[in-house]
């Protein structure tokens, strides 16, 4: 890999950690696609399961107490038995077909919210099985389990401090299976596991500097941030899947 493509994947790693810490969520959505351009997404893919676990583990060394551990739970089991199916589903359904539906839904849900529309309210968590499906399935197939479960916590009203807390909550575990899903399957190459340890530093420093600005910003910027995120992320994906 010469010096250009290796700058450009250490820019992407940092500034995938870096969104990921100040909003909770995010980094596989801005890596996935910018990372298969520059290394293949053979690549491309364990390098993001494997910043994506590392991630989770240094917010969660501050932020543990936050986490809502029954509710993060309901969602780890139903993610695990998701993931498989999105294996299984990768091989058979076209992706630009998948990424062009969660892109109309993802700019659907946030448009609803900038606009400031009545939001349901989820008073019970028994719903919380179908969006944990939902996110194996896709992050089975694409490490982009993080979409269902943002809608979930959202229509709960989780505030931020918990909402970004219980995100890393969820995702250690469920990413540590996708992770070795794909060490299974053989996508743990020497290029990949080379590339993430080179990444590390840019990893710490994104975690670090994320999580400053993620204590500076009011409960309401922080929810128009999230949707803006959606909306912009949704049109990337559904721009990409033409």
């Amino acid at each position: 890999m010469d010096t250009t493509v290796t700058f450009l994947t250490l820019s992407i790693i940092f500034l995938s950690a870096f969104v990921r810490s100040a909003l909770g969520f995010g980094d596989a959505l801005i890596a996935m696609p910018l990372l298969v351009l520059l290394v293949g997404a053979a690549t491309a893919t364990p390098v993001v399961a494997f910043n994506a676990s590392t991630i989770a583990a240094l917010i969660l060394l501050r932020a543990w107490p936050g986490v809502d551990v029954k509710a993060a739970w309901r969602l780890v089991l139903s993610t695990l038995v998701g993931i498989p199916i999105g294996l299984v589903f990768l091989r058979a359904a076209p992706e630009w077909a998948v990424n062009g539906v969660l892109g109309l839904v993802l700019i659907g849900f946030g448009v609803y919210n900038l606009l400031a529309l009545r939001l349901p309210y989820l008073e019970s968590e028994r719903f919380a099985p179908l969006f944990g499906l939902a996110a194996g399935v896709l992050g089975g197939a694409y490490n982009t389990n993080g979409p269902p479960v943002i809608i979930y916590s959202v229509l709960r009203r989780w505030d931020p401090q918990r909402f970004r807390a219980t995100l890393q909550g969820y995702f250690l575990p469920t990413g540590g299976m996708i992770l070795l899903s794909h060490g299974l399957a053989g996508l743990w190459t020497a290029q990949a596991v080379r590339l993430y340890l080179y990444g590390l530093p840019f990893v710490v420093a994104g975690v670090v500097i994320g999580g400053v600005v993620h204590r500076r910003v009011s409960g309401e910027r922080f929810k128009q941030a999230v949707y803006a995120f959606l909306v912009v992320t949704g049109a990337a994906l559904v721009i990409g899947s033409f």
